[in-house]
């Protein structure tokens, strides 16, 4: 049986060549391609993949919403994250399910290998993203020791997802508590760092470093 993949880019040209990579492949079908992240939802529920290949900048609903979503509704697609970011955003992504990680200046053999790794039940992420994607955290949870004696850590956890502009019902459905509960932590995050709302907020996160 060949790998059944839908390809999720909003770059035409990315697209196409993907899709030309995985016809050109013996083992694989490519049943659908997409250029946002609703279409990216639709097509999962429609064709059950095998492997949805995600790039998680794309306009309306973006990659990352796109992970959330799959995870809340246990969707047993297996997932390549293939990017041209090398970020924060990475360490969300693996922490919602994400199997592979490959950028996108790297060689497009890389992605077909991926694929078939994640596929079979293992996982990609190239030593370069992974030695990253640690230093950023550890940078991050350096900086974060004094605003972790200012806020508690589900404040620090709602700020800084409110500073990635994601609207409180979103902030709701990732911590797995109510909208209700996120207004009363930002309340207390802007009082606690004398900040008068969300931009305030994500100057205060992006000067320190944490967003």
């Amino acid at each position: 049986m060949p790998i059944r993949i839908v390809l999720a880019d909003d770059h035409p040209i990315v697209l196409e060549g993907l899709a030309q990579l995985f016809a050109a492949e013996p083992g694989f079908d490519v049943v659908a391609r997409v250029t946002n992240g609703d279409e990216a939802l639709a097509s999962v529920r429609k064709h059950r993949p095998d492997v949805l290949i995600l790039d998680l900048r794309m306009p309306g609903k973006d990659g990352m919403e796109v992970l959330r979503e799959m995870r809340r509704a246990a969707l047993p697609t297996r997932i390549v994250v293939l990017t041209a970011m090398d970020s924060s955003d990475l360490l969300e992504a693996i922490r919602l399910g994400v199997q592979g990680v490959v950028l996108k200046d790297m060689a497009t053999q890389l992605l077909v290998r991926a694929v078939r790794e994640v596929h079979a039940g293992g996982k990609w992420i190239e030593k370069g993203i992974a030695t990253r994607a640690l230093d950023t955290l550890l940078d991050r949870e350096g900086a974060a020791e004094g605003f972790g004696d200012t806020l508690t850590p589900r404040e620090i956890e709602v700020a800084r997802l409110t500073a990635k502009g994601h609207p409180n019902k979103i902030v709701a459905e990732t911590l797995s508590i109510t909208e209700g509960t996120v207004k009363l932590h930002l309340h207390h995050v802007y009082e606690k760092l004398h900040l008068d709302g969300r931009m305030a907020l994500v100057r205060y996160l992006q000067g320190r470093g944490l967003l």
